[in-house]
């Protein structure tokens, strides 16, 4: 099995949230593949602004989730092993990546969000990041 070490962030906008729909048209968050040794914050920050167009300033760290899957262009199964970031975007203008594969991507009401997730534990990262979100922002007024 091939492990790939990959981060990405939980952006939000007032009281909405950031999602990204795939080719599969699965609304997922914005994530990527660390490489050559490189931070996981800035891995975060620097996929986050390629595929959505959105530069996103970290709040506070959201929590690690991983999944498998079957490649078929490897011929072997993966794991993606993603540490989250909770990100504050100061505008709503987004810029959503077609040439990484992406069809679709705004800000969703975090309730509206939840429902639109396709994996559940995606959904789960959203609620608990909303959460830790507002202490953030609570510690910092």
């Amino acid at each position: 099995m091939l492990f790939r070490q990959c981060a990405g962030g939980i952006v939000f906008h007032g009281e909405k949230v950031f999602l990204l729909q795939n080719d599969k048209k699965e609304w997922v968050l914005p994530k990527g593949i660390i490489r050559d040794s490189g931070y996981a914050s800035e891995v975060a920050v620097t996929r986050v602004k390629d595929e959505t167009g959105i530069d996103g300033k970290i709040l506070g760290a959201a929590g690690e989730t991983s999944y498998e899957f079957y490649s078929f262009s490897r011929q072997r199964p993966v794991c993606n092993q993603i540490v989250w970031f909770i990100m504050e975007a100061e505008h709503d203008e987004v810029k959503v990546s077609e040439q990484e594969g992406f069809s679709d991507g705004r800000f969703f009401p975090v309730e509206e969000a939840i429902k639109k997730i396709t994996y559940s534990q995606d959904k789960s990262l959203v609620r608990v990041s909303y959460e830790k979100r507002k202490k953030f922002n609570q510690k910092g007024a």
